[in-house]
């Protein structure tokens, strides 16, 4: 692991990466007891990380700030959709 750390190229992203995995899966152990709205956007959520954290991988940019932005963009679309599927 510490010969991953230190080549801060190729060897950085494959822990960063890691790192967001681990937490999606955190996240998502936690749903049982949610409501179908807290599910919806949350899904969201892990979805637009996971295609946030791909996107900058296949880019060179930076997998945190497209985890982020990606997350935020799956909260609100999971959002809108558990709005659709109310009304």
């Amino acid at each position: 692991m510490r010969a991953l750390v230190r080549n801060r190229g190729h060897g950085m992203v494959i822990v960063q990466t890691l790192l967001v995995i681990v937490l999606l899966i955190g996240l998502l152990g936690g749903c049982a007891h949610m409501t179908n709205q807290q599910q919806r956007v949350l899904s969201g959520a892990a979805i637009g990380a996971g295609a946030g954290v791909a996107l900058g991988a296949i880019t060179g940019s930076s997998l945190l700030g497209g985890a982020a932005i990606g997350a935020a963009a799956g909260a609100v679309g999971g959002y809108v959709y558990d709005q659709s599927k109310r009304h």
